[in-house]
């Protein structure tokens, strides 16, 4: 990670630096002149979720953008995936989100895709940070003559939505299909609805009111409560939480209950591998994945590759493996088939597409899986030094590891977007798991905690 650059973008509190307006000029600037080729100008796409602070970033972006000869398309409220989506379908030279995810209304962040609609490497981000720090982007200013223009581009909805559709198998019918979804407040609160409602789905709504203030509070995939709720008391088929930006998707099964990304994951991925569509029979998660997906994976046959977290590295590890499946746990969840990147949406049509070929219950497909106990801490700290370097911690560590042997595991690990440490523990039993949780985010705390 660089200077600026975390796992996931450049996030932090709105009007604070680094997520500051002239930030955001600079990196519009930067990203139109990175892509600036002869006497080719950039063009560049932007979308963002319902943020307040979104204006502010959204039209320092176009400034940056357009004060060095670029074009600046500019797409409104739109999920993250579906900026991707434009980007490539518009032959642009790349796409800007501006979000950041599930985190609080006050935050905010810049994610950056490539004109495939791809995140870009860290290689490519280290040079849009090298080129600001430097401080020497005026240089390259054109004249007056060659500045660029800003644009809104119209029905950037139904263009998307057109597109998610078309990754729902034609020969299913949704017709009858009782879902209620959580819009989280976010991007995804006009475009979730309309596209099952179109595929013929009855379609419950919460969270779909957003005022600036109130993406991701109590709602969304971080907070299922609402949710589960409504679920049983609707007699829905399942029920759809997605983040503030859209590229996650937690369920909710017809009992009310909680199903994970690795439980999606692992129930989309045994049905690929049914129909002969897994390729290279690989299936791609991070290292916070639950190691009750690892032991299903095994069982089935099928080779399970972690990468970092991130779901741009879990898309890099499909790349170099030829997956065509991946995601987090968090609910991030790639299907190559269809897309570049992590969607909420279009997930939650690959997984509906299971019930339905299947004709099985979301409870039924996700009891394939054996969630094991998981507790996950986030512990505030004032500094970020090497986690192993600092012996008590490394104690704590050793010693939970001791504890638990081959019956849990332990990740610690830094936040790639904020001053946070997360803990997390897996173990036999919920018990012990809370307890040797606790026992670790305790050192962390004494040591170097804020």
């Amino acid at each position: 990670m660089g200077q600026w650059f975390g796992t996931d973008g450049i996030r932090g509190v709105a009007n604070v630096d680094p997520m500051t307006a002239e930030m955001a000029l600079q990196v519009g600037r930067a990203v139109a002149y990175l892509n600036r080729r002869g006497q080719h100008h950039s063009r560049v796409v932007i979308g963002k979720d319902t943020r307040i602070s979104g204006y502010v970033f959204e039209f320092a972006l176009v400034s940056g953008i357009c004060s060095m000869g670029g074009t600046a398309y500019i797409l409104g409220p739109l999920p993250t995936p579906g900026v991707a989506f434009m980007a490539r379908s518009m032959r642009a030279d790349a796409g800007i989100v501006i979000s950041a995810s599930h985190n609080p209304y006050q935050d905010n962040g810049i994610k950056i895709f490539s004109g495939e609609g791809r995140k870009l490497p860290d290689a490519q981000e280290g040079e849009i940070e090298a080129l600001i720090a430097g401080g020497d982007l005026t240089r390259h200013l054109p004249e007056a003559d060659r500045l660029g223009r800003a644009m809104r581009i119209s029905d950037v909805a139904g263009r998307y939505i057109d597109f998610l559709k078309e990754t729902f198998p034609r020969n299913l019918d949704l017709e009858g299909f009782k879902v209620v979804m959580d819009c989280s407040n976010g991007a995804t609160y006009k475009v979730a609805p309309r596209t099952f409602e179109e595929l013929g789905a009855e379609v419950k709504t919460l969270h779909d009111d957003p005022d600036g203030t109130n993406i991701n509070r109590e709602c969304g995939s971080e907070h299922t409560e609402d949710l589960r709720r409504r679920v049983v008391e609707t007699g829905a088929a399942l029920g759809l939480a997605f983040d503030g930006d859209g590229d996650r998707l937690i369920a909710v099964d017809e009992r009310g209950r909680e199903v994970t990304g690795d439980q999606i994951l692992a129930v989309c991925a045994l049905s690929m591998q049914e129909e002969g569509r897994l390729e290279n029979n690989t299936v791609v998660s991070t290292v916070m994945s639950n190691l009750g997906l690892s032991r299903l994976l095994e069982d089935r046959g099928i080779t399970h590759v972690k990468a970092k977290v991130g779901d741009r590295y879990v898309r890099e590890a499909m790349d170099e493996t030829g997956s065509v499946v991946g995601g987090e746990d968090s609910g991030h969840l790639i299907f190559a088939e269809h897309h570049t990147t992590g969607d909420g949406i279009l997930s939650a049509l690959q997984l509906v597409a299971v019930m339905l070929r299947t004709g099985k219950p979301l409870s039924d497909l996700a009891s394939a899986m054996t969630v094991f106990p998981q507790r996950l801490l986030n512990v505030d700290v004032r500094e970020k030094p090497d986690l192993l370097s600092v012996p008590a911690i490394r104690s704590a560590i050793e010693a939970v590891e001791q504890d638990l042997g081959n019956q849990g595991r332990v990740l610690v690990r830094y936040s790639g977007t904020q001053l946070m440490c997360r803990v997390m523990v897996e173990g036999p039993t919920r018990e012990q798991t809370e307890t040797n949780c606790r026992r670790i985010a305790e050192v962390v705390t004494r040591e170097i905690g804020a």
